[in-house]
């Protein structure tokens, strides 16, 4: 069985799903349709950069959904993938969802790339330029980090913002709280922390302005139920209807995502395949380390399509 995931932001990168849209035109279709909605030529930045304009996270999370989806319609198109027969289940980690969303019928391809728009500017909004921060714990648990972020908050907002797996946590709050958190970890045996270079502070409760915005943004767009089961980052289980979608969307941006619970999860459930489409490697490379029976590939260039067996 086969799961197909999507990536989070930091694996933009300038000139990602360039060849692709080179190549196929399935692939530009895409990109086409992604401007087309945010009224924007999101494609040009993609291929040629500024990559300080790529990173802002307003453009980053259209840009990676776009990457993505240019690689599944061209595996469809080129090696016969189908969904509703080679697919078992998706998953994204953060905007991934909505990638994955788009990729499983749920959403429409331009609906994705505006609500994440918006969502990336109202994180972005939610609290003044510095005021906030994220880090990396590297080598500990989600019980260590939890209790750790519990003693560095000092009365301020200091949460597990995504438990990666891997040994791999990550802390989001304010600025105060997060480098009290590194400065701490050592001491309680965890192996290494690392400030993140991030322009606001993710999957923490200083985004709630953000995630009321978008529950506001998510009651104006038709969702459908998915084709295939999409496992949840607030729940790392499956969601269904529409309105279950709409609230683990709301929910997702102040709470953790669940992302080596998630793929725990599509491990146990059967999928022995995992296949990260867009940009980067970063969540190929978590899944070895959780589920390390099973297989997993990245597939982003015109070498990985032709590479892919569905």
């Amino acid at each position: 069985m086969r799961a197909l995931i999507f990536p989070g932001q930091g694996s933009q990168a300038v000139g990602m799903a360039k060849d692709l849209a080179a190549n196929f035109p399935q692939a530009r279709a895409v990109l086409d349709e992604v401007d087309d909605a945010l009224g924007q030529k999101l494609s040009h930045l993609m291929a040629e950069g500024p990559a300080d304009e790529l990173t802002l996270t307003a453009n980053a999370q259209p840009a990676l959904m776009a990457a993505s989806l240019a690689a599944l319609r061209v595996l469809e198109a080129e090696r016969g993938l189908d969904l509703g027969r080679d697919v078992a289940c998706v998953a994204g980690h953060s905007l991934g969802e909505y990638t994955a969303l788009a990729a499983a019928g749920s959403l429409t391809i331009a609906d994705a790339a505006r609500l994440l728009r918006i969502r990336g500017q109202a994180m972005q909004a939610a609290i003044p330029p510095g005021a906030g921060a994220m880090a990396a714990l590297i080598g500990t648990d989600i019980d260590a980090a939890h209790a750790l972020a519990e003693e560095a908050a000092e009365g301020e907002i200091c949460d597990v913002a995504n438990d990666n797996g891997g040994g791999q946590v990550v802390l989001s709050g304010a600025r105060g709280a997060v480098e009290r958190a590194v400065a701490l970890a050592s001491s309680k045996g965890i192996k290494r922390a690392v400030m993140l270079n991030v322009s606001a502070p993710f999957h923490c409760r200083l985004m709630a302005p953000a995630a009321a915005r978008m529950a506001q943004a998510l009651t104006a767009v038709d969702l459908q139920a998915p084709k295939v089961p999409l496992y949840a980052n607030v729940t790392a289980a499956p969601v269904g209807g529409p309105d279950e979608i709409r609230l683990a969307l709301v929910e997702q941006v102040t709470g953790t995502v669940r992302w080596r619970e998630s793929v725990a999860a599509m491990a146990a459930s059967g999928v022995s395949h995992f296949a990260e489409l867009g940009a980067g490697k970063v969540l190929a490379g978590l899944v070895k380390r959780i589920a390390p029976g099973a297989q997993a590939v990245s597939v982003g260039t015109p070498a990985d399509i032709a590479a892919f067996a569905p």
